[in-house]
Order: C-alpha cells, then sequence, then structure tokens
C-alpha cells in the first residue's frame, strides 16, 4: 500500500476508536441530602453504536454490606427490583424520568436513611463488541432534616399609613457546611391563588424584592433585617390595602455539590398570619355594647405564644379620658366554659382578687396597674400551661353612667420541656492525637428556650465503661461555669472553651489525648423563676440528657521515612567500620526516637537477625545476647550525628564481622498525661561487610624442597616469612603431615614466645618446631625412619599483641613442602636386586597410569597434590579461611 493509503486507514482507525467508545456517566457525587425530600440523580451514555433508546439499570451498594449489589429500578421489561423496593417502585416513590434516549434521571420522593450508599448506573452493551465503560457509580448521604422555620401566632389590624414588623425565626442543626435563605411572601384570597414574594435574602446575603415591592423597597418601605443569630425580621412601612393578606416566612437549606453548584435539600413554612389593613376612606365599624358610646376598647398581649414560667402581660387601653373607670379580668379556658374571674381594679383604687388567684397574688405572682385614666395592665408572673392558657377578656365599665366595654385575646402557655430535645453532635468523632476537636449541645423543640432559663451540664464517661457519666462542666443558666471533680479531667480546665446560647452549647477541647477519648453527652436543665417577689430563687423543672457521642483520640499518622537502599562495604582486618543509619521524615519535628541495630549472618541463608545494641528514647543503652560479651561491647558502640542520621561503629574488624547490618528506627512522642507513645517503626536498607585479607599479610616462600635424610639421622624443614614483619607482631606457626594414605595431621605449633604445643607423645619426641631467627621457622625431624617420610607444610597466623586473642591474619599460608626418603636402604636395594627394581619401576609406572586413568577427577586432583605440595597447601588454606567465599590469587 501507499503511504497515503497507510495515512487514510490510520485516520479511520483513530476516528473508530474516538468515537466507538461507549462511556456512562452519572452526576458527580458525595451527595448530601436530607431526609424526607425528593431527590434526583442524572445518568447518560455516549459513545455507542447501538439503538438510539438505550436502557439503564440502577443498583445500591449499602455502606453495611459494601459488596452486595440491590437493585432498585431499571427501565427494560425484564427488570426485577430487589423486594425491599418493590413497593416502592410500584408507587411511584421512586421512578425513572427519560430525558432522551441516552440520558435519564432517578428521582426519589421520599428520601429515607436506608437510601444512603453507593448507586450504579449500568447500560447493557447494544454494540457488536464491548469497548468502553458500562457504569458508574457515585455516593449518597442522607442527613437529618433538622431546618425549622417558626413565628408567633397572631392576627393582626392595622390601619393603612401604619407600620408592620414581623419576626421569624430560621436555623439549622446541620453537621455539614450549610447556607440558609429566607423569604416573606403574601397569600391573596383575591389573586391568583399563588403567593407573591415580598422579599427575600438569599444565600449568599443578597436582599432580592419581589417583583409587587421592588419600588418600595428601592424608597425604604420594605426592609428585611437579621437580628440576631436566627431571627429575620420583617418591616414595612406605610402600609396599604392592598398589603392584606395572609403572611408567611419560609426558609431553605442549600448544600454545594461537588460540581460546584448549590442544590436546596430542605424548606420549611410557617404558618401564616391573616393582615387585615383598614382603609383611611372607610371608617371602622364597631358595635357598640350600648357601645351610643363612642369609646374604643384595645387588648394586645406579650405573647400570644410562650412556655410555661415565662410572664404574662395584657395591655387593655380605652380612647376615653373618663377617670371614672373601673377594670375587671377574666379567663375563659376553653369555648363553653363559664369566665373564671382573676382580678378587678375599682375607681377608688380597690382591688380584689378571685379565689383561684388568691395564692398566687399573696406568693407575688399576680399584679394589676392603672397607668393611665384608660390604660390597665395585667401582669401573670411564673405562668403555667395548665392554668393560663385560654381566653383572656378585660371589661371596663364607666359607673357614673352605666356603660361598659370589653375586648377579648388568647394565649397558649406550653408546657415547660414539651418536645424540648437534646441533640449532641460533633464534626469530627475521630480525632488524631493533639488536634482540636469540639461538641456541640443543640436544643430543638417547640419550646421558646430564649424565654426560659437554660442550663447545660457536660458529662463524659472513659471508654472502659467502668464508671457513669461524670460531670466535666456546666454552664448555669445565669452564665457561670462550674467545673466538675472528676479527676481525669480536670486539665480541661487550662484546655477547654464552653459558650453558650439560648439553644446551642458549645464545647471546645484543644490539643486531645488519650484521656479525652471517650462517651460525651450533655444534660440540659429547665428552670422556672419563682416570682419577683424571690426572682433570684430558681427551681429546676425538667432534665433532658442528650445522645451519646463517642470520640476517639487516634495517634498520628506516622510520616516516618528510613533511607532503604542496600550497599556493600569491604573491610580488612583491623579496620574500623561506620554504618549509617539515615532518617528522611519524621512525623514531628521534636521526635523522640530509639535506635536498634541488628546482625543477620550470611550463613544460613534463613538465619534469624540478632540485635546488637539498642539505645531507647530515654538514652538507655542496652546489647543483645549474642553481642553482651566485654569484648564485643566494647567493639560495637551506637552514635547520634544528627536526629536524621546515626551511625554503628565497629571497632577492629576481624573476621567474624562478615554479614548484614541494619537499623530499626521507633519513632516516640510524649503524650500529656499518658506518658510515651510509639507512632512507628520503620527499618533501613542492608549493609553487607565482606571481610578481605589485608595486602600486608605475611608472605612464605613457596618453593617446594625435596629433602633425603638416612635412617635413624636427623632432618630439618624450613618455613621462611619473606614479608616485613613488625616489631608489636607475632606469630603462630603450625606444621602439619600428609601421608600417602592418610590425610594431613597437625605435628605441632610453636607461639613467638617460644611455647610449643604438639599433637600427641610421639610426636614431641621425633619433632622439634623452634625459630632460630627472626621471620625463620623451622621443624627438626630426630631419628628419622622409614614412617617418617611423607608431605610436609606449614601455616603462619599474624597476630598484633602478645596479650590478644584477636589475629590480625586467620589464614594458612602453604610454603616449602618437602618431601623425607631414606637413602641408606635404597643403595642396599640398588646393590643387590637391580633387576626386582626394575621390575617394581614398571609396576608403579602402569599402576599409576592405570590409576589416574580410571580414578575420578578428585582423587586425580589428590595425588597431584601428593606430588606438588604447594598446590595442596593453597587447596586447604582456601577451604578453611576464606569466609567472604572470594580466592585469594
Amino acid at each position: 500500500m501507499r503511504p497515503i493509503q497507510w495515512l487514510a486507514v490510520g485516520f479511520f482507525l483513530l476516528l473508530d476508536f474516538c468515537t466507538g467508545q461507549r462511556m456512562v456517566s452519572i452526576q458527580k457525587g458525595r451527595l448530601y441530602r436530607a431526609k424526607g425530600y425528593h431527590i434526583t440523580i442524572w445518568c447518560n451514555v455516549s459513545g455507542y453504536q447501538g439503538q438510539l433508546q438505550q436502557d439503564f439499570q440502577w443498583s445500591i451498594y449499602k455502606p453495611s454490606a459494601p459488596e452486595l449489589e440491590l437493585k432498585i429500578i431499571g427501565t427494560h421489561d425484564q427488570f426485577s427490583p430487589y423486594a425491599v423496593y418493590d413497593q416502592r417502585v410500584i408507587s411511584r416513590e421512586i421512578y425513572i424520568e427519560r430525558l432522551q434516549g441516552d440520558s435519564i434521571l432517578l428521582h426519589l420522593t421520599d428520601l429515607k436513611d436506608q437510601d444512603a450508599g453507593e448507586y450504579q448506573c449500568y447500560t447493557p452493551n447494544t454494540d457488536s463488541k464491548y469497548w468502553g465503560t458500562y457504569s458508574a457509580k457515585m455516593n449518597l448521604s442522607v442527613i437529618p432534616d433538622t431546618l425549622s422555620a417558626t413565628m408567633k401566632m397572631r392576627s393582626l389590624s392595622r390601619d393603612q399609613g401604619d407600620s408592620l414588623e414581623l419576626t421569624c425565626e430560621v436555623s439549622t442543626a446541620t453537621t455539614i457546611h450549610t447556607h440558609l435563605s429566607v423569604a416573606w411572601y403574601i397569600f391573596k384570597k383575591e389573586g391568583d391563588g399563588t403567593a407573591q414574594k415580598i422579599i427575600s435574602l438569599s444565600r449568599d446575603f443578597v436582599l432580592l424584592p419581589g417583583p409587587s415591592y421592588q419600588q418600595r423597597f428601592s424608597s425604604g418601605d420594605v426592609r428585611l433585617d437579621k437580628t440576631g443569630s436566627k431571627e429575620y425580621k420583617l418591616s414595612i412601612a406605610n402600609i396599604q390595602p392592598s398589603d392584606q393578606g395572609e403572611v408567611y416566612c419560609e426558609g431553605v437549606e442549600w448544600v454545594q455539590d461537588p460540581d460546584e453548584t448549590w442544590k436546596d435539600i430542605a424548606r420549611k413554612q410557617t404558618d401564616r398570619i391573616s393582615l387585615t389593613v383598614r382603609s383611611l376612606d372607610q371608617p371602622t365599624y364597631i358595635p357598640p355594647l350600648f357601645t351610643e358610646s363612642h369609646m374604643q376598647l384595645f387588648l394586645s398581649t406579650n405573647h400570644e405564644q410562650t412556655t410555661e414560667g415565662s410572664a404574662l402581660v395584657f395591655h387593655c387601653n380605652g380612647t376615653t379620658t373618663e377617670k371614672s373607670l373601673s377594670v375587671t379580668w377574666w379567663r375563659i379556658e376553653k369555648n363553653g366554659d363559664p369566665p373564671l374571674f382573676i382580678a378587678s381594679l375599682d375607681q377608688d383604687g380597690t382591688l380584689k382578687i378571685g379565689h383561684s388567684y388568691f395564692e398566687r397574688s399573696v406568693n407575688g405572682e399576680l399584679r394589676l396597674e392603672k397607668l393611665g385614666p384608660s390604660i390597665f395592665t395585667l401582669t401573670i408572673y411564673k405562668s403555667s400551661a395548665t392554668q393560663d392558657t385560654g381566653l383572656y377578656r378585660c371589661e371596663v365599665a364607666e359607673l357614673s353612667k352605666g356603660k361598659s366595654w370589653s375586648q377579648e385575646i388568647a394565649t397558649k402557655v406550653e408546657p415547660l420541656g414539651l418536645n424540648l430535645n437534646a441533640e449532641l453532635s460533633s464534626r469530627k468523632p475521630n480525632v488524631k492525637l493533639y488536634e482540636d476537636f469540639e461538641l456541640f449541645c443543640i436544643v430543638s423543640g417547640n419550646s421558646i428556650t430564649s424565654q426560659v432559663p437554660v442550663s447545660i451540664t457536660w458529662q463524659f464517661k472513659d471508654s472502659s465503661g467502668m464508671t457513669g457519666y461524670q460531670q466535666v462542666v456546666k454552664v448555669t443558666a445565669g452564665g457561670n461555669v462550674e467545673w466538675g471533680s472528676f479527676a481525669p479531667h480536670l486539665s480541661l480546665q487550662k484546655k477547654a472553651k464552653i459558650t453558650k446560647s439560648s439553644s446551642v452549647s458549645q464545647l471546645l477541647i484543644h490539643s486531645a489525648t488519650w484521656q479525652d477519648a471517650g462517651m460525651y453527652r450533655c444534660e440540659i436543665e429547665i428552670w422556672e423563676n419563682s416570682g419577683p417577689a424571690r426572682s433570684s430563687a430558681m427551681a429546676p423543672h425538667a432534665v433532658i440528657p442528650s445522645n451519646p457521642i463517642e470520640i476517639k483520640v487516634i495517634p498520628p499518622e506516622s510520616k516516618l521515612i528510613t533511607y532503604t537502599s542496600e550497599k556493600s562495604l569491604d573491610v580488612f582486618s583491623n579496620e574500623d567500620i561506620t554504618i549509617d543509619c539515615k532518617i528522611i521524615s519524621l512525623t514531628k519535628k521534636n521526635s523522640t526516637l530509639e535506635i536498634t541495630w541488628y546482625f543477620l549472618p550470611l550463613y544460613p541463608k534463613n538465619a534469624a537477625p540478632l540485635m546488637i545494641l539498642r539505645t531507647s528514647y530515654d538514652h538507655i543503652s542496652e546489647y543483645g545476647e549474642a553481642f553482651n560479651s566485654p569484648r564485643q561491647k566494647s567493639k560495637f558502640h551506637s552514635k547520634k550525628i544528627s536526629n536524621h542520621l546515626y551511625q554503628l561503629l565497629i571497632l577492629s574488624a576481624d573476621n567474624d564481622v562478615p554479614g548484614k547490618y541494619y537499623c530499626e528506627v521507633n519513632e516516640w512522642i510524649w503524650v500529656i498525661d499518658a506518658g510515651w507513645h510509639s507512632l512507628g517503626k520503620m527499618g533501613s536498607g542492608q549493609t553487607t561487610v565482606y571481610f578481605k585479607l589485608s595486602e600486608n599479610k605475611p608472605h612464605i616462600e613457596r618453593t617446594n624442597h625435596s629433602i633425603t635424610t638416612t635412617e635413624n639421622e636427623d632432618g630439618t624443614l624450613k618455613c621462611i616469612l619473606k614479608s616485613p614483619i613488625q616489631p608489636t607482631y607475632r606469630f603462630l606457626v603450625s606444621w602439619f603431615k600428609k601421608s600417602e594414605h592418610f590425610a594431613a595431621a597437625t605435628l605441632g605449633e610453636i607461639m613467638s614466645n617460644g611455647s610449643v604445643w604438639y599433637s600427641n607423645v610421639n610426636t614431641a619426641r621425633r619433632s622439634q618446631p623452634h625459630s632460630p631467627s627472626v621471620g625463620n621457622f623451622c621443624l627438626k625431624l630426630q631419628d628419622v625412619e622409614m614412617a617418617s617420610a611423607g608431605l610436609f607444610f606449614c601455616q603462619v597466623e599474624e597476630w598484633q599483641a602478645p596479650n590478644s586473642t584477636a589475629p590480625i591474619q586467620h589464614e594458612s599460608v602453604p610454603t616449602n613442602s618437602s618431601q623425607i626418603c631414606s637413602p641408606h636402604s635404597l643403595y642396599r636395594f640398588l646393590l643387590f636386586y637391580p633387576p626386582v627394581l626394575f621390575l617394581i619401576l614398571v609396576g608403579v609406572f602402569l599402576m599409576l597410569y592405570f590409576r589416574r586413568k580410571h580414578v575420578p577427577k578428585e582423587k586425580v586432583a589428590l595425588e597431584q597434590n601428593m606430588i606438588s605440595g604447594e598446590e595442596l597447601t593453597v587447596w586447604l588454606a582456601q577451604s578453611h579461611f576464606e569466609p567472604s567465599g572470594k580466592n585469594d590469587k
């Protein structure tokens, strides 16, 4: 094919590769969604070559069984969901929406806790071959719905031109990072049936007025202000009849997904408040009690809904300036019940108390006042849910004219602690050593905790569970901090920080240690005021414990790294050795290190390592059992160069040092109140040490000699040292004999100081090793006989000092092999038996010929060595004294 044709083929193959690869994509996770809400997850497929409408299958892998696939729903008819999802699919609580042939949405309309897990979108293959990916996964976490939006319930009436202020409380206790948005809406009956937005505060803290309120927002008549941690106040000035309707507040919680888009995960609306606006063009008609009278009466209260223990204040205002007015207060518990007399105040100031309220009045819990000619107040301190909930009536009378007017208003007092809940949460249940952590105790429920005193007690139980919960610290209702006497946590006073608001308390612990690990919980105590007469007295009303949370303190991840490259080292006799232990990085700069040195023999291969020396974190040295002798202790030393370099020193190396050396580093830190703790260990690379003979080893003359001696005469063998002799060196000379049919045997040894050792008594009688001069070693054989004939050789060991037990060179050096025979017997044999001698020589020749031809090569080599004493001795020396396994040429 031509080059242009090859290029065309390559182009189309590349095009097929780029366009024909199937790819399944899924919404990027991890997603956080609130329980009980609607969620969608998208999935699409591209790069396919089959039919335009692709099939999809959704599955889930739950954290409790991450390997088990549970099928949820699919697009093809043959798909069968897992049993737990069957009913939810049938009821369309779970369903699939197809956006187009290759793109779908998975809908879960009512998210549940068990829906958390890893979701998989799978597409069956529709191509002629398998190429690409056929599934994709993402993770979904289901979090509790902690969003709340509340507003005090009441009906409002305003005149045109008046102002209006409404406060809405919006809060969340979600542990993940979320944003809140708050919006005010009005629903008009005469409208199109949809609510109109008045104004909103977006998640990015931007004020956005509704279309109908844009101009009034610009002029400042419509405002939205955040007045507290969770209070949002709507202000409308110069109110108009068009503002009449039902007003409510909505809070929305937002979370940012991994693709950086914001998603609303929870929304809550308050109940609606009915707002009536009286137009100035139409006078308000108030049906008179007699009411030819033109007096108007207005009744209001500080709390239309509150919790018991709070004070209820009722204001009854009349429009007349008549001074001769009396007031009577009544309470109707429920519709149809007769009014219950509370108290009355006559024109002359006479006070009358109802029988049911007499004791409370004596205790200072009831008070009536006349603040002006027609302004009256009723105050009930320390309200009760059972005694003070109901419809209150204010009745004003003008006795001189026989006229009276009345108004009613409802108030609800909730029991203290009703639906009140304490929830403990933590962002980091697993805390690293010396890391800060914080716990949040969140008070939630229908009760308005800002109106009643609340104390919060933080409690702790250690991980062993040997004791119950102990008080760590208490924040009283008055804001005082009281530390407990729990001994292990007395140190918390120096490293803990406690904050408290009306609904949240935070315990922040700096620099966590092992003693801070265990079970934590908070306990809420609801208190009630005892009235103005005893305002300083407090009494506990309810105690509510929270859920427990376990805090685990884990050691920091070890960052210890040692230098692990291996190397080898050749050393000579009497040489000092330095082996490095290098540390690349540590977990903490102030970490204390324990260094242990190990020795691994070269043989056998499966030998276990031996501890040489350990220097502990408190600088105590300990030698291993195999290196505990005085000689070894003086020979092996550990030295610290820096916090990143340690060295093993081996002094005066000899033939027992060959092997592998390495160090093990153990990183320690000091934990407050817990002592020393190991962060981790790591071994270094091995340094292999080979022992080599020194270039200054003794050299002996290697010339072979053949000595002929007559029986019963003496013979002398010489072993001459050719190398220079140091004054401090000493020698050990050993003599050996090799006979024709026997192995080499030791005859005797002579030391430099002249002491002689013999192998047996017979040898001592016939052999005399001696040194006539420096470097000249001799062996005198006395009264030789036929049995004395054979191959003799010597070996020399060199020593540094006469009192030292360690040789500088431990080797055998062959030289001057000598052969002894008897010439007197041979003369007689040649003189009298020449024919016999000729036959013997021929026989010996034939024997040697056949033996050299048929015996194993090793035996031939041995016989050759008997002829050449130098070669035999070299073989013996090398086989006994080369620990590194290398030949010395």
